[in-house]
């Protein structure tokens, strides 16, 4: 891996992008004091990851950044780029398939750093495992810098350790064993993480097993409170059923019998209604007989018989009257019990209404009291949380209080130790020299006017050579387009090639080919063409036989015919015969072989017979006319492949690997024809571009001659610029430093005052709000025991609302009872009304007919109907005893009515009674019902788990004994047991997580044993090699004496390395009794003699070369040159036996101050040039 350019932006001097093309293995970097050429070094090691200001010779990392100078402002952006070649692929890793490598850095004033390889963002580490035991890195041995030869003479031990380690190539076994060591480092920090949140969750979970078997013995105690609730529920509902059940039965007996007494009394009424008909019928009758018996005598006897039968009738009517009288007394005593009993139960309904209202108007100001008490809940469940977020808001406060009083004390401690430098800083300032500085100023204007007309004749170069840059580009391009598309026909060509050739093959038939010796030999396809649009005709025609194989003579392969191909397989026999042009047309159709082109006569001859009867017709319409003239033996084919017959037709479809062989091979010739065409164009436009890079090379050539002019001129005037620049800023600084510095102490004092305030403040806040905390917590007292004596008046406020509806739904019952009975009683009332309109009515009419009779006007004529009467005496004896027997029956009658009557009045109130208990047991079944229901209960379950004879007073009793000991428990964590699952299953997790750490931890000791093994052999191997090295490069630099390296210890891991030398004819005791040069070239055997172990990619040595003189720097020289067969330097020197050695000068100049630009001189071709210009 070669380094093939340098650029540079912004970085420290080099403000301007600058580029360092570094062709040859030994570059030199020449130039003046302080014009920045070690600014090339420096910008190598920092690209490589440095991050340390001091080895970059600045007090932070921003000191990288240009800084300003004259005109310029500071910038804002560093950066530097590396360019690798890496066409041997010596980076491994995923960076090996580049051909090219580039490394870039960026820094940013505001301090991010970003690192790139090949424009890709990566990190600092991925930079440094590039060049791990490369020797290249930001402190490996491939970068000598200014000083750092009598640094590794003079280090320690163990820091010459380090090189040896770079030379092992043991440094990225170091990084590895670091990062393992980091790893176990944070795999035990993890671990004892791990462990102390496993002991703390131990004693978690223990104290949560406690909590959790309260919780469990709670839960428990609850679930058997809430099952014996269920079952007690259950078994009331079970008992209001049954009472229900017997209640209905009952119910249903009594409307029975009801119905039945009714059916009873409805009979005795109709019996009763036809025996009083039946009488006044006989009655009837009587009177008939009477009026017979009258009619029947004489005058005298009629007389007599109408006075007997008046006096008869008289009677009769009064016995009537009687029985009408005794009947009206009964129905009004029955009307006066009945409205006395409808006036009893509209008191009863009175006092039910009187009662409801009340309860009605309880539930209803139960009802207006609950919201009330509600409120005043929610009021102090509010007045309590606002008073927890006040609290907690003073706790902010209070906590911001203090954090800013702390940092108002870190702050004043600060703004004091501030004051203090910057008061040591004003003390040290120095006074500007004003005379020094005009001197200077005079003189820079001097070489400014050469500067300028220098420059003038470099602009019009400059604006010369984009338009000949652009125009070799443009050829450039132009070339390189055309080889682009070169490469892109070449590469279908290609592949189509390879396709054909796999065809060719035959993979399916490779064995089989193999067995009989016909690998190799030429397939049909190959020896023919065909014209464009009639491949699928062709293809669809022959099939298999496209891809046949030519033999001499088929009579030479007996063996084919005891073996069989696996598959469709034609062979021809390579005769000549026949050509093609022997076909003629039919019909118009052209042959389909007179669109074929044979390459061999052989081709021609199987193709004419295979083809033989073929031709083409233009479509498939055309095709079907023709089939039916076609003779036996002529097929037609279209261009889609379709043949047809003079009975049949065949469609074509690419279903053979063959298709498109013929199509491609015509695709392989005409490629290679535009091949040929782009070639000849390729060569003419490389000839062009040649040209216009020759003169663009010219041009360039002029510029860089007067670009080196310009900087040999303005070599004084960037002296010049940096002294006034130095003088300037030393003044300018001075001055504005020393305002600064008053300025900054003024605001410190004000700072501190603020500050002090602002403390002040804090404290007397801090106070403040202890105070409110207190009076908080007090008011979060008193407000917790309002919200409980709320809480506990909602509870009571709630169950006093449920007791009054409760008794409501009660008293509503017993008004419908009420209701119903006074129904029943109006009811039986109307049918006693209209029973005694009856009977009235029938008691006037008795009473008028009563007043008819007079017994005294009869009275003379009553002897006279003495005689009739006798005679109808029988007759009317009889039919009163008819009359007589049915008034009997009647009275029977009518008192079973009666006697029906009372016995339906008892039923009716006992059926309403039996109601009013249903309704009351079916309210209590509802009211269980609906509780088991808002409780979830099974009530299946629950019936399994009730005892034969248990009953409610039993449950009653368990319930008030789990009731007492769920309060013995007291306060319980009902989240212990889900905490306590949760603690669990991180317990586990924790537990595996642990067992994975110490598997880790395991592995990783097992990694750092292996890796230090390792890197023992590794070091114990290269220790003796660059011992043995550096014992032969020692005495070949100084002409003598010896060297060898010695461990200081006996573990080669930690033990240091100990340089003993002894130049010759000197016997000293130790490496710092040599002098600067002696030391200087024994550091270098010892770098030389790792590179020969472990040559860098690159070396850069900055003036290594000072302190020797001419026969060393010789010797130096000599060696440089020796090892650039391996290893490309790029140095640092004033030495100009060191700047002979170089292949290329690279020239750093400053013409304008504190800006440092390149001037790149090639040896070879500079000696040439004057070689030429001496002939």
């Amino acid at each position: 891996m070669r380094l093939k350019e340098i650029k540079l932006a912004g970085f420290k001097s080099f403000v301007d992008p600058t580029h360092i093309p570094i062709p040859g293995q030994i570059v030199g970097v020449v130039g003046p004091n302080g014009c920045g050429k070690s600014n090339v070094i420096d910008a190598v090691r920092w690209v490589l990851g440095e991050s340390s200001a001091r080895h970059l010779r600045g007090e932070t990392m921003q000191d990288v950044i240009f800084n300003g100078a004259g005109e310029r402002k500071p910038g804002n952006r560093a950066s530097v780029e590396l360019m690798f070649d890496n066409s041997l692929s010596k980076v491994s890793g995923e960076w090996a398939s580049y051909a090219e490598i580039s490394i870039k850095r960026v820094l940013e004033r505001e301090g991010a750093s970003e690192y790139y390889i090949n424009g890709i963002h990566v990190r600092r580490r991925d930079v440094a495992d590039l060049f791990l035991g490369t020797g290249v890195g930001a402190r490996a041995y491939g970068i000598i810098e200014q000083g750092m030869i009598s640094q590794i003479i003079e280090a320690k031990p163990e820091e010459l350790r380090v090189f040896l380690e770079e030379a092992a190539g043991v440094s990225k076994y170091r990084e590895r064993r670091r990062e393992t060591e980091l790893r176990i480092g944070d795999t035990r920090d993890n671990l004892q993480r791990v462990t102390d949140i496993r002991e703390e969750l131990e004693k978690q979970l223990e104290h949560l097993q406690a909590q959790a078997e309260v919780a469990a013995k709670y839960k428990e105690l609850q679930e058997a409170l809430n099952n014996a609730h269920q079952l007690l529920w259950l078994v009331r509902k079970s008992e209001a059923v049954a009472q229900r059940a017997r209640l209905n039965r009952e119910l249903e007996r009594a409307t029975v019998e009801v119905d039945a007494e009714l059916a009873r009394l409805r009979e005795a009424e109709r019996r009763g209604e036809e025996l009083r008909v039946s009488f006044y019928a006989a009655s009837d009758r009587v009177s008939a007989a009477q009026g017979e018996f009258f009619q029947a005598g004489s005058e005298v006897a009629r007389l007599e018989q109408q006075l007997q039968f008046m006096r008869a009738s008289r009677a009769r009517v009064e016995s009537q009257l009687a029985q009408a009288r005794t009947d009206l007394e009964q129905c009004t005593a029955q009307q006066v019990q009945s409205r006395a009993s409808r006036e009893d139960w509209r008191s009863k309904l009175d006092e039910a209404t009187t009662q409801l209202e009340a309860l009605m108007a309880r539930v209803a100001a139960e009802s207006e009291r609950l919201p009330q008490a509600e409120s005043a809940f929610q009021d102090a469940q509010e007045a309590a949380r606002e008073l927890r977020d006040e609290l907690a808001r003073i706790d902010q406060q209070a906590h911001v209080q203090e954090a800013r009083r702390e940092h108002a004390q870190k702050l004043l401690q600060q703004l004091e130790v501030r004051a203090a430098r910057l008061e040591q800083e004003r003390a040290a300032l120095v006074l500007p020299d004003d005379d020094a500085l005009a001197g200077l100023r005079a003189e820079l204007q001097t070489y400014e006017a050469e500067r300028r007309d220098l420059r003038e004749r470099l602009e019009r170069n400059d604006a010369e050579l984009p338009r000949l840059e652009q125009h070799a580009r443009e050829a450039q391009q132009s070339a390189e387009a055309t080889a682009s598309r070169i490469t892109a026909l070449d590469a279908r060509r290609s592949a189509l090639e390879a396709l054909q050739a796999r065809l060719a093959r035959g993979e399916h038939m490779k064995s089989w080919l193999e067995r009989h010796a016909l690998e190799g030999h030429k397939r049909l396809w190959q020896g023919m063409r065909i014209e464009q649009g009639w491949e699928d005709a062709l293809e669809a025609v022959l099939e298999e036989r496209l891809n046949a194989v030519a033999v001499e003579r088929l009579e030479a392969g007996q063996s084919w015919w005891h073996e069989s191909p696996p598959a469709k397989f034609a062979i021809y026999s390579a005769e000549n015969g026949s050509s093609l042009a022997d076909a003629q047309p039919w019909q118009g159709l052209h042959p389909l072989v007179a669109f074929v082109t044979c390459l061999d006569g052989s081709v021609a001859t199987v193709l004419g017979e295979w083809l033989q009867g073929v031709y083409v017709a233009d479509s498939a319409a055309a095709a079907l006319e023709l089939r039916h003239h076609a003779p036996p033996g002529h097929t037609l084919v279209t261009r889609e492949g379709h043949v047809f017959t003079r009975h049949s037709v065949s469609f074509h479809a690419p279903d053979s690997e063959l298709h498109g062989v013929l199509s491609r091979q015509r695709e392989i010739d005409q490629i290679g024809e535009q091949i040929a065409a782009e070639a000849v164009v390729l060569g003419d436009r490389r000839r062009g571009a040649e040209e216009r890079e020759e003169a663009l090379a010219q041009l360039r050539n002029r510029i860089a001659s007067l670009r080196f002019e310009i900087d040999s001129t303005q070599e004084r005037t960037h002296a010049l610029e940096l002294e006034i620049l130095r003088v300037s800023e030393q003044a300018d600084r001075s001055t504005q430093r020393g305002a600064q510095i008053a300025t900054e102490l003024g605001e410190i004092a004000t700072q501190i005052e603020q500050e002090s305030e602002q403390n002040a403040i804090a404290l007397a806040g801090l106070e403040r709000l202890r105070e409110e905390r207190h009076d908080l917590d007090a008011r979060l007292r008193e407000a917790d025991d309002g919200f409980r004596r709320c809480e506990q008046a909602l509870a009571e406020q709630r169950r006093a609302l449920q007791t009054v509806e409760r008794e409501a739904q009660a008293a509503s019952f017993s008004q419908r009872t009420c209701v119903q009975r006074i129904e029943d009683l109006d009811a039986a009332l109307q049918v006693l009304d209209e029973q005694h309109g009856r009977l009235s009515k029938s008691e006037q009419e008795l009473e008028v007919d009563l007043s008819r009779f007079d017994e005294t006007s009869l009275a003379a004529e009553l002897q006279t109907a003495l005689a009739v009467r006798a005679e109808r005496e029988d007759a009317l004896a009889k039919v009163r005893d008819d009359q007589q027997g049915l008034e009997s029956e009647l009275r029977t009658a009518e008192q079973q009515r009666l006697e029906s009557e009372q016995r339906v009045d008892p039923l009716r109130n006992r059926i309403g009674e039996l109601r009013l208990k249903e309704q009351e047991a079916r309210l209590t079944e509802e009211q269980f019902e609906r509780q088991l229901a808002e409780a979830g209960a099974d009530e299946d379950a629950l019936r399994n788990q009730l005892e034969r004879g248990v009953r409610s007073s039993h449950l009653n009793t368990e319930i008030a004994r789990l009731g007492e000991e769920i309060a013995a428990l007291g306060a319980v964590n009902l989240a212990a047991l889900e905490e306590l699952n949760v603690a669990r299953e991180r317990k586990v997790y924790l537990d595996a997580q642990s067992a994975d750490l110490e598997q880790a931890l395991e592995t990783l000791e097992t990694a750092i044993r292996r890796i230090d093994r390792e890197t023992r052999e590794l070091l114990g191997k290269t220790f003796e090699e660059v011992n043995r090295h550096f014992g032969e490069m020692f005495p070949s630099l100084f002409g003598g004496g010896t060297a060898r390296l010695a461990l200081t210890g006996e573990e080669i891991l930690d033990a240091g390395i100990q340089v003993i030398a002894q130049p010759p004819g000197k016997r000293n005791s130790s490496i710092h009794l040599l002098s600067g040069g002696e030391k200087a070239l024994t550091a270098l055997s010892l770098i030389f003699s790792m590179f020969q172990l472990n040559p860098a990619p690159f070396c850069l040595l900055d003036e290594v070369d000072a302190p020797l003189d001419d026969s060393n720097t010789i010797r130096f020289c000599n060696l440089l040159k020796k090892m650039a067969a391996e290893t490309q330097f790029m140095f640092i020197s004033h030495n100009k036996l060191t700047m002979e050695i170089a292949e290329q000068l690279v020239g750093v100049t400053m013409q304008e101050l504190g800006v440092s630009r390149v001037v790149a001189v090639d040896i070879d071709e500079a000696l040439k040039l004057t070689e030429k210009q001496a002939a």
